[in-house]
């Protein structure tokens, strides 16, 4: 919660304070890592005995976990990224969660969005439980799509294209139909989990960029720069994201849940029925998202597992997400959170409703965040003219095989299951 200070006080009058007790649960003996700004609230979502509790700044956690792996000093209970889990199950550190949860009458496993889930399973168990959830669609100015002769937005790629065409040409020459920043890697991450073939192949041995269905988005991609719908730009060039939307340098953006907020307090009064969100279309119908948030993991080597797990079912009970999302805007990673919270009639969080039901995991390696580097370098040089889409295919999956050339000798012998 940016620069919003927290009390015990916001808490107990929403009357969302949860002892921790039963089961012979004692919490005051788990050491507990979480990050950013949802870490400051826990110790006010809990009543009673509290946590041995650190907050870590997401800059440098990955580091931290990995060091403290390391030296044998893991938290018996942290917040984890979604695309780190697979790292920590390769090295062994995280313990499975599989019979926690069948035991268990706070998790449901059906109540959660299904892709979201996903991120948590390598090699077919269960590492973490979703605390919250993120996902990337749309937000757009529908007056500016109307006033382009459209009363909807796309479900389709051909129909955003159509849409892209006639609004550049409504703006003129000095503004755009979208923001697509460069080194933002989201918006085409997003457009290639569409496709029906993997990013990786053989066992996530080996690259799929070269796959037609990699082809086919990043050449939808590249297109969306050359017909001057969208300006090669980082979002560093970018001085304010918020108020180049309102004076209408751009009609789409993609970005995720937190902007719901920003677009809120930062639109003045005059443009707030002017702006909507939607899901992503797809090649042929409405498009998967990307599945993204923070997990709770227990640690393999923790004395106290049973006490963590007793913590992460606290945390998980939908009236505490409910409450987690009202002071942190971090979306719950719960269907009946979703149905039953203020979410359900709030019109710009509907979409992100309907997209979480389509949020798809990313290949779960571990070098998974380098191969994003490299795709968004490889695009940047599509979109710049240095690579045919073709090349810059064949050249990707050059750079992600030889990342993967340790999993594959790993695998080879057995050192990897």
């Amino acid at each position: 919660m940016r620069g919003a200070r927290l009390s015990r006080r916001t808490f107990v009058a929403a009357g969302t304070l949860l002892p921790l007790a039963g089961c012979g649960a004692r919490v005051d003996r788990v050491e507990l890592w979480a990050m950013g700004r949802e870490a400051q609230v826990v110790p006010s979502l809990l009543s009673g005995a509290q946590p041995r509790f650190q907050q870590l700044a997401w800059t440098t956690a990955h580091q931290k976990l990995l060091t403290a792996f390391a030296g044998d000093s893991l938290p018996d209970l942290f917040q984890l990224g979604n695309t780190w889990v697979p790292e920590l199950v390769a090295l062994g550190a995280l313990e499975p969660l599989d019979e926690y949860v069948a035991g268990s009458s706070v998790v449901n496993r059906d109540d959660y969005f299904p892709g979201i889930w996903d991120t948590n399973v390598v090699r077919g168990s269960l590492y973490g439980i979703p605390w919250y959830v993120d996902t990337r669609l749309f937000y757009y100015r529908r007056d500016l799509l109307a006033a382009a002769g459209f009363d909807a937005p796309p479900t389709t790629w051909d129909e955003w294209s159509r849409m892209l065409a006639a609004v550049k040409r409504l703006v003129g020459p000095r503004r755009y139909s979208v923001l697509l920043p460069l080194n933002e890697f989201e918006p085409l991450l997003a457009l290639a989990l569409q496709q029906h073939e993997p990013l990786l192949r053989e066992g996530d041995r080996w690259g799929n960029f070269r796959s037609e269905g990699f082809r086919r988005t990043l050449r939808f991609y590249v297109e969306i720069f050359r017909q001057g719908w969208a300006p090669a730009v980082t979002n560093t060039e970018i001085a304010n994201v918020w108020h180049e939307f309102g004076q209408g340098l751009f009609t789409f953006y993609i970005s995720g849940p937190w902007n719901i907020r920003e677009f809120r307090q930062r639109l003045p009064a005059s443009l707030q029925s002017a702006w909507m969100t939607a899901p992503l279309p797809g090649p042929d119908g409405p498009g998967e998202s990307t599945a993204g948030g923070s997990s709770l993991v227990i640690a393999r080597r923790s004395r106290r597992k049973r006490d963590a797990w007793r913590l992460i079912e606290q945390l998980s009970r939908p009236e505490v997400q409910a409450s987690f999302h009202a002071v942190t805007g971090s979306p719950p990673p719960r269907r009946s959170v979703w149905d039953t919270s203020h979410l359900a009639t709030d019109p710009y969080a509907r979409a992100f409703r309907v997209q979480l039901e389509r949020a798809r995991a990313v290949p779960k390696v571990a070098e998974w965040e380098r191969i994003m580097d490299e795709m968004r370098l490889v695009s940047e040089r599509a979109v710049e003219g240095e690579l045919t889409v073709e090349a810059a295919t064949e050249f990707l999956d050059a750079r992600v095989d030889r990342i993967l050339a340790k999993r594959r000798y790993l695998l080879d012998r057995g050192a990897l299951v």
